[in-house]
């Protein structure tokens, strides 16, 4: 009998957070040394096989470009790694002696990976390195449209971890991908943390699973360049990140916005370095295939200029490397005013940088809310007002958005998922690592004790209590022969006491 493909994906589910979790527990018996020599190989192997894997991700999804994705590949395999290899993540990770409070990392147990089609093999990679450098097992869900790269990405990292010691079962990769099948692997009871990279609808799945979830927003990210700007360093920096893989990397530039002072220059340098500016029918033709709905249509997603301009009708030569639209307007009725994730950008014009801090807010109003702004000055006041007033958890100054919001060009944790925080619905404004994949508990001794309570005993009872005291000191009542008048006159004389 054939199996229906949902109910086949769903066991197939079942079945892999079942053997994930007998495997974690394993894991978490390891010491730090051990962890330390699993997380090593599994990057050796991510970097040796950085380029394969990067054709594989191309060659199925069509995103994007091979000598790109090789980078990426490897920012995981060597930044990422460079910067998670010493920390602690096993036992006593910290102690405050002063304070006298010890850190314990505990695992939070099983992960379930949610991976875009944009950035497939990175991000497996990314996230089963964080995971079990955590002492996390990690059940993946995948793209359907980069299922075979994403397994096979999964695969090497599996086996890469086994060899270095760690027990089978930790790496698992659904081979039945559905929305289905990821409901199932969110909302699962051996579930324990999930870790969604993917479009709003996906992270809002994951924040409604009833699980602790990390969801990272889309990034629909504005540039400023200010008056002050180094203009043909800053066009540079621009076309190279918005460029890098076709511009699939959701923290890459959507719209600049310049000061009217500098613009011709910027327009100049611009069409120096690469960039295509459209007139207006040619501007039309473009809007026309940047969005389907609401949404960005998948058709333009990670493609050459050329074969945008192709599907839009209109000719450019072989030669540019962005195309660029002017626009005054922000919103769903204008495309270029959204996230585009390929090498398509709008162009803004602004008086001053109070204007530009205005319209680089309305962008991110309009789907980037929490993720990334750019911003290329040499006037550091100016810099600081924009690092105060943007709902952004990202402002990356003087360089590529791409590369600056991942932490490749910056001091920022290199990560391949990017928190939005508050701003765009997330847990969390950090570049998630192995940081947020642990329950870290404290060990706190004490180090002063309490005062005594000094609040007075209610009138009544501490007059019962001074009768009862008096009385006890009588001796044996029968005895002693007292009689009611003279209990009352006790307790008289007592709270006659009590009012001096």
């Amino acid at each position: 009998m054939k199996l229906d493909g949902d109910l086949l994906g769903i066991q197939e589910v079942r079945n892999m957070l079942h053997e994930a979790k007998q495997a974690q527990k394993l894991l978490e018996q390891m010491t730090q040394s051990e962890v330390d020599e699993i997380v090593t190989q599994m990057a050796r192997s991510a970097e040796a096989e950085a380029e394969r894997l990067a054709a594989l991700a191309v060659d199925e999804t069509g995103f994007g470009l091979t000598a790109d994705k090789k980078a990426k590949n490897l920012f995981v395999a060597k930044d990422v790694y460079d910067a998670i290899k010493d920390m602690k993540t096993v036992g006593i990770i910290h102690k405050d002696e002063h304070k006298q409070v010890w850190e314990i990392a505990q695992p939070m147990g099983v992960v379930a990976a949610i991976i875009p089609s944009t950035n497939p093999t990175s991000t497996v990679l990314f996230k089963c390195m964080i995971a079990l450098k955590a002492r996390n097992a990690i059940v993946i869900s995948p793209h359907p449209s980069a299922l075979r790269c994403s397994v096979e990405s999964a695969n090497l990292m599996h086996d890469a971890a086994v060899k270095a010691g760690a027990p089978p079962g930790l790496i698992q990769c659904l081979t039945h991908p559905s929305i289905e099948t990821s409901n199932e692997l969110m909302k699962h009871k051996l579930t324990d943390i999930i870790l969604a990279t993917g479009g709003t609808a996906m992270v809002k799945a994951a924040y409604s699973s009833g699980k602790p979830a990390y969801g990272v927003g889309p990034g629909n990210v504005p540039v400023y360049i200010h008056q002050s700007a180094n203009v043909r360093q800053a066009v540079s920096r621009i076309i190279q990140s918005k460029t890098f893989d076709y511009g699939t990397i959701c923290a890459s530039e959507q719209a600049l916005v310049v000061d009217d002072a500098i613009k011709s220059q910027l327009v100049e340098e611009l069409k120096r370095q690469g960039a295509y500016f459209l007139n207006e029918q040619e501007k039309q033709k473009i809007a026309s295939i940047l969005t389907v709905g609401k949404g960005m249509n998948p058709k333009v997603v990670g493609k050459s200029p050329q074969v945008i301009a192709a599907l839009a009708g209109i000719s450019i030569p072989e030669n540019i490397r962005v195309i660029i639209a002017e626009e005054i307007s922000v919103g769903l009725a204008h495309p270029f005013s959204v996230e585009k994730l390929c090498p398509v950008l709008a162009l803004y014009t602004v008086t001053d940088w109070q204007e530009g801090c205005k319209r680089c807010i309305e962008l991110l109003e309009q789907g980037g809310l929490g993720h990334t702004l750019g911003i290329h000055c040499e006037d550091l006041p100016i810099i600081e007002a924009f690092g105060l007033e943007k709902p952004a958890s990202r402002i990356v100054v003087n360089t590529g958005t791409t590369f600056g919001g991942i932490g490749a060009t910056t001091a920022i944790m290199p990560s391949m998922t990017l928190g939005c925080g508050s701003f765009g619905g997330n847990i969390t404004s950090d570049n998630i690592g192995p940081q947020h994949l642990l329950n870290t508990k404290r060990v706190a001794f004490g180090i002063r004790e309490m005062p005594q309570s000094t609040i007075p005993l209610p009138v009544q009872q501490q007059a019962e209590q001074r009768v009862a005291e008096t009385i006890s000191s009588s001796g044996n009542f029968d005895k002693l022969g007292i009689t009611r008048e003279e209990v009352t006159r006790i307790v008289q004389r007592v709270f006659a006491e009590m009012q001096k």
